[in-house]
């Protein structure tokens, strides 16, 4: 179930940048956190790039999952992205633009705590938009059986994580770490580092990757015989004149931060990947040997439940109840009249959200060429009668509506899913996802009927003074 909280949304109070390393590409890279508005989350933009593209961070656009979660978006890439994400989820900050002059995030320590004394530095500020969150009322879990990999996720007042890991090894063997609160992100998981065993760092340089990588900003642990080859692959890779194996099995200079860093890092990692679903969640998440494979399936899994769950979330309406607005008083502060008023009743109406019904009839205009044999309610309609939903939402507040208009200037994100037929009725849902400035509003609009969510969009409009 997906509920508006007492908490507003945050960005960062101005932009601040850090420079570094890609892991993998060896690439000098600058990122910059920028503020962003409401409802906007997390976008990468890449500002190397003709046109400067942008990349949501968004699972559907997940591709490779190897070393790292990797995003692609009309081809254009962002890798390694989890690290900074769960800098963001950790600080509990919701909406952030985010520039790279190149296609990976540096990886600084390997860790999120650069990432989070930059956002800590720039400040974070509330902004106006209630901040909303799904609750987990049942058990939701995926399994990998090729790896026994899973994630659950069951309820819980506050959103926490366990992370559960068995690396088969005696080096390293069987960990688990823990948070009952995203606040203990900062002090307890945002400064464990990466790490890798000796086999895949052969197996990785052998591929051409890390070349961003010295033992600085990874942890190595030794799980093979150094053979003197391998001992002079790795002095030439990381640029060090000695390599060493330190008696608790790690590979030369590094101190363990906690015994269970390794488990922490994973935490740490599963953090970045569930940001990547786009809402924030209430829940226990339990991680089985987690990695970047099973946190975006599982990913995946959940944005498609939180879909589901908005879709059928719809409004409540007694029909037989007195209306706020019936036809007459819309008439009051839209323009439209029939045949192209398509709003009959409204039955609530707050600062960001009006709810309201059409009653589809078969004698309606539009009816006579779409289509004589088999009547359905054109799309385009559908999406006119949101607008004037919208209408409805900001024209109520105006103390002289009858001297404005409301234009539309740019439709998003429309969907259809269900055919609505005469003798169906339209419950409409509109909403604002930002604050109205400037004559110009946000909505996103949601339409239901038959029980079943039929169309959707997000709305632009720009409210004009003509008289």
């Amino acid at each position: 179930m997906i509920t508006t909280t007492k908490y507003n949304q945050t960005t960062i109070s101005k932009k601040v940048t850090l420079d570094g390393v890609g892991l993998h590409t060896g690439k000098d890279v600058t990122l910059t956190f920028n503020p962003s508005e409401a409802n906007t989350g997390y976008v990468f933009k890449r500002i190397d790039l003709k046109d400067m593209p942008l990349v949501e961070a968004d699972i559907n656009y997940v591709t490779n999952t190897e070393r790292g979660t990797c995003l692609n978006k009309n081809n254009v890439i962002i890798q390694t992205c989890e690290h900074v994400l769960a800098s963001l989820v950790g600080l509990e900050i919701d909406n952030v633009l985010i520039e790279l002059n190149a296609s990976e995030p540096p990886i600084m320590d390997g860790s999120s705590k650069f990432f989070v004394e930059a956002l800590e530095k720039a400040g974070i500020k509330e902004l106006d938009e209630k901040r909303k969150e799904f609750i987990v009322k049942n058990v939701i879990s995926f399994k990998d059986e090729n790896t026994g990999s899973e994630i659950t996720i069951i309820p819980s007042k506050e959103y926490q994580v366990t992370t559960m890991v068995d690396f088969g090894t005696k080096i390293l063997g069987t960990q688990n770490a823990s948070i009952s609160s995203i606040s203990q992100f900062k002090t307890d998981i945002s400064n464990c580092r990466t790490f890798s065993f000796l086999h895949e760092i052969e197996m990785l340089l052998s591929k051409g990757l890390i070349k961003g990588g010295d033992l600085n900003n990874a942890i190595v642990y030794v799980d093979k015989p150094l053979s003197n080859s391998t001992m002079e692959k790795l002095k030439k890779a990381f640029n060090k004149e000695k390599i060493k194996v330190k008696s608790n099995g790690i590979l030369d200079n590094l101190t363990l931060h906690y015994p269970n860093e390794a488990a922490r890092h994973k935490l740490l990692d599963v953090i970045g990947d569930l940001a990547l679903i786009g809402t924030k969640i209430r829940g226990k998440v339990i991680a089985n040997k987690p990695g970047h494979y099973i946190n975006t399936k599982f990913s995946k899994k959940m944005k498609d439940i939180i879909r589901d769950s908005k879709m059928n979330d719809i409004p409540q309406i007694n029909v037989y109840s007195k209306p706020i607005m019936d036809t007459t008083k819309i008439m009051e502060i839209l323009p439209h009249r029939p045949p192209f008023l398509f709003i009959d009743k409204i039955y609530e109406l707050s600062d960001d959200l009006v709810i309201g019904v059409k009653n589809v009839t078969i004698d309606e205009d539009f009816f006579k060429g779409h289509f004589p044999d088999y009547p359905v309610m054109p799309g385009v309609i559908i999406i006119e009668a949101m607008a004037q939903m919208g209408g409805i939402l900001v024209m109520s507040k105006l103390d002289d509506p009858q001297n404005y208009l409301t234009f539309f200037a740019k439709i998003d994100k429309v969907r259809f899913r269900n055919k609505v037929l005469p003798g169906d009725t339209i419950i409409f849902k509109c909403s604002l996802i930002g604050p109205f400035r400037r004559g110009i509003c946000h909505m996103q609009g949601l339409a239901y009927a038959n029980g079943k969510l039929c169309a959707e969009a997000e709305l632009t409009a720009q409210i004009t003074k003509v008289k």
